[in-house]
């Protein structure tokens, strides 16, 4: 089994060249991350009573500028918190996780390039609103399309809502598994890295379950969440959770933005069976 499995890798890395860029054009290839999910990517930190930002941003996610933002426009600019005040903009937004990922990020490995954030999270949203061909879906879709850039990750922090509805609990697997598929399928790339954040335990337990290759799964049980509601991590939280999240997407770093020389035929067979056997 091992064999074959190396000789496939083989195969197939030896139909893929890396495209040809000098060190310094390197550094200005965007390497998109999408920011999706609800209010916890969205970021609540540091938001008072629902009303009110206190504008603090913690050194860990201040601008840095290899850290580029999509806007609601479709324009890219230098990123700076709150990352979702245009996307989720009939809430209050504060700090989220992008940020403090995004820095953690390159302080590890300067050679990665410009990061390229993604925002689309918006707050208290089913996992059924994110369906495919859904408003949420299409929006994160075309963002995506008109960003530019090589996609390299998914940080998905949903299911807050789902684990009020018993019902929509127990479908939450199906319907996630059902998600992370279809994105992956719209954007071509069918090893994509997802990267999932949990909180609410019946929740975790549907996302610890997905059968899929390339999805991890990071904990934010026991990160200090603000009150009244104790349902939106604090500012401190969310950047702990955002070095959570880097940890992660450096232990999934795969040669996948390369350019083929083979008829793209022949290299999606050589990607279901790598899939297949991976499974």
């Amino acid at each position: 089994m091992f064999s074959l499995v190396f000789v496939m890798l083989l195969v197939y890395f030896s139909l893929v060249s890396p495209q040809s860029l000098s060190t310094d054009n390197a550094l200005h290839v965007k390497n998109i991350i999408i920011l999706a999910g609800q209010s916890n990517m969205a970021g609540r930190g540091g938001v008072i009573n629902k009303t009110t930002w206190d504008g603090i941003v913690p050194p860990e996610c201040r601008p840095n500028p290899l850290i580029l933002r999509l806007s609601a426009a479709l324009t890219w600019q230098e990123a700076q918190e709150p990352l979702h005040r245009d996307i989720d903009f009939t809430k209050i937004c504060g700090v989220g996780p992008g940020m403090a990922f995004s820095n953690s990020v390159l302080q590890r490995d300067l050679g990665i390039g410009v990061i390229g954030l993604v925002p689309c999270a918006i707050g208290w949203t089913n996992i059924s609103e994110w369906r495919r061909g859904g408003i949420l879906y299409n929006q994160l879709v075309v963002a995506l399309h008109g960003g530019g850039g090589m996609i390299r990750a998914i940080l998905w922090y949903q299911g807050e809502s789902d684990a009020f509805d018993p019902e929509d609990a127990k479908l939450y697997k199906k319907r996630l598994k059902k998600f992370i598929t279809h994105v992956r399928s719209d954007l071509r790339s069918p090893l994509l890295p997802f990267i999932q954040e949990g909180l609410m335990l019946i929740i975790k337990k549907a996302q610890l379950e997905i059968d899929l290759p390339n999805v991890r799964y990071v904990d934010a049980k026991g990160l200090p969440l603000q009150p009244p509601d104790n349902l939106h991590l604090t500012t401190a939280a969310q950047v702990e959770l955002g070095k959570k999240l880097a940890d992660a997407f450096l232990q999934t770093m795969v040669p996948l933005p390369f350019r083929s020389s083979a008829p793209e035929k022949f290299r999606n067979i050589c990607l279901d069976l790598l899939l297949r056997l991976f499974r």
